[in-house]
């Protein structure tokens, strides 16, 4: 993820990370990007079912019971291994995670055993009392998923009335004193939208909005046509740093930042040369230590069955499974060949990647995306936006 409210506005800087050493046990969560021994944050998709049936989704999940996922006792255990193998973060998603009985079983487990827990979820079924036992938890963070203005999102959600709902889920996660915010899938749908969900955090007082790029995986795969232009892009981007700057003039600092783009890194740094210079070269050290994609080594995926992913859209290619293996061992003792391939992945980038200024940003953008459309691990991202002005690799117009 790239934090474009806090490095654009100056409020992460290096001695931040540095007071705490740069080690993901000990960094805040707002500055555990910039971790220097990259423990993996784990997406455990905790059931495949879900109440609704939205457009992009992944898992390409459905309102029905799944064989084989794993039971609560399985669940505790990968809890387990997954605090023996130092991870950091649980970031519970879907499906739709409440339609778990044991949620909450399970999220206490991991707080208990020292892991920070996010929840990923449609919003809709969170009543006050599910809000008040995640507070009581201690959950991290609850980010809720809307699409747009209510016609937009009801539509994308596949169910009359989704966005009344979420809203309530908002709401009550708000009185619970929960940390709660918004979650948007850019499409060409709802780009024009953007400017409106702004408005809605500042009248809803919703503090963090995260942008996520589009992953053609599961029912994504169907509505590639949906993936906006690069330079539709762009301008999505020109109007959430415009916004960011604005709330900031008039002292509010929400959270906003983007995911699954890499290329937004790039395009974050060059606007910081043209409207704040001075700070650029701050900016390049953090967004360094970022480090761009992390797929295989500072993100992984678990699967509702155990299925070890090396990021929760990369669904095709299992690394393990967690009922036959500990998660330390698929990880680290005993990798497997695309593991040790994306950790060491620049020699195996396209030619345009590898001569690119902006590498040590990006670090090759998402290759389970570029697998996705080009049938090539190590293919372009066909959502690098860059120009090749943008990316020539001119000593003297590489970040410093």
């Amino acid at each position: 993820m790239l934090s474009v409210s806090r490095l654009l506005t100056g409020t992460a800087t290096e001695s931040d990370a540095l007071r705490y050493g740069r080690q993901s046990g000990r960094l805040p969560s707002h500055l555990l990007h910039y971790s220097e021994d990259k423990r993996p944050v784990v997406v455990w998709t905790s059931t495949r079912r879900c109440n609704l049936h939205c457009a992009h989704c992944y898992t390409d999940s459905h309102d029905r019971a799944y064989p084989g996922e794993l039971s609560t006792s399985e669940a505790l255990a990968m809890v387990d291994r997954l605090a023996e193998a130092s991870v950091p973060v649980l970031l519970i998603s879907g499906g739709e995670p409440l339609r778990r009985p044991d949620l909450l079983e399970i999220a206490a487990h991991a707080r208990e055993r020292g892991l920070r827990v996010v929840l990923s979820t449609n919003g809709s079924l969170i009543t006050p009392e599910t809000a008040f036992a995640l507070a009581d938890i201690q959950v991290s963070y609850v980010g809720i998923s809307i699409d747009g203005r209510p016609e937009i999102h009801d539509r994308f959600r596949g169910m009359r009335g989704a966005f009344d709902a979420s809203m309530r889920g908002i709401e009550a996660c708000r009185d619970a004193g929960l940390k709660v915010g918004l979650r948007v899938t850019l499409t060409k749908s709802n780009l024009d939208d953007l400017p409106w969900l702004f408005d809605l955090m500042e009248e809803r007082e919703v503090p963090r909005l995260c942008i996520y790029h589009l992953a053609p995986t599961g029912r994504g795969a169907k509505i590639q046509d949906f993936t906006p232009s690069h330079d539709d892009t762009r301008r999505a981007l020109d109007v959430v740093f415009d916004r960011v700057l604005s709330m900031h003039q008039r002292g509010l600092e929400p959270e906003v930042l983007t995911a699954d783009n890499h290329a937004d890194a790039a395009y974050l740094w060059m606007h910081i040369g043209r409207t704040q210079p001075e700070r650029q070269a701050s900016v390049a050290t953090l967004l360094r230590w970022n480090g761009g994609n992390g797929s295989g080594r500072a993100i992984a995926a678990v699967d509702a069955d155990g299925t070890v992913y090396a990021d929760q859209f990369w669904r095709w290619r299992p690394l393990g499974n967690i009922r036959t293996q500990s998660f330390e061992e698929i990880w680290d003792t005993r990798p497997a060949p695309l593991l040790q391939d994306l950790r060491d992945r620049r020699e195996r980038l396209p030619d345009r990647c590898q001569g690119c200024r902006f590498l040590d940003f990006c670090n090759g953008n998402f290759r389970s995306r570029a697998e996705a459309v080009t049938g090539d691990t190590w293919g372009m991202d066909p959502l690098c936006y860059l120009t090749d002005e943008e990316v020539s690799s001119d000593a003297s117009a590489r970040p410093s």
